[in-house]
């Protein structure tokens, strides 16, 4: 497998980087909003991901959240998220099965376009080589 020059190397990854979580919605309704398992705590906060998945620790709290890559099977940008809107900056969403239910999580991961799409890419790879 060959990679772009672009890209974070795998060994990158772990380093973490502040972000922004915007919530999870069930079946990309902005209106029905996930609630368990910390998941309904928006904010500020760092993020990094592995071979396993994205994790995001928002500030002052104890436990990342954690969307397992063998769960997630889309990427999209989008403008807002969760009845949110980001500035006109991108906002990745990550689409994801947990217990049968569909969710959607937005996140801004830079506040630099170029940035946001080279880690979209870097993270659909990783998400792709699981299925």
């Amino acid at each position: 497998m060959q990679r772009s020059v672009d890209l974070p190397l795998l060994e990158d990854k772990m380093e973490k980087r502040t972000g922004l979580y915007f919530g999870t919605e069930i079946d990309q309704k902005w209106w029905r909003r996930y609630f368990e398992e910390g998941f309904f705590i928006r904010g500020n906060g760092e993020y990094w991901f592995d071979e396993k998945g994205f994790y995001f620790q928002r500030y002052l709290t104890r436990k990342p959240l954690f969307i397992p890559f063998e769960k997630g099977y889309d990427l999209m940008l989008g403008a807002w998220h969760s009845g949110r809107w980001n500035y006109g900056l991108p906002i990745v969403k990550i689409l994801w099965n947990h217990q049968g239910i569909l969710l959607s999580s937005g996140f801004r991961l830079s506040f630099n376009k170029g940035e946001t799409n080279r880690i979209v890419a870097e993270l659909k790879e990783l998400i792709m080589s699981l299925s």
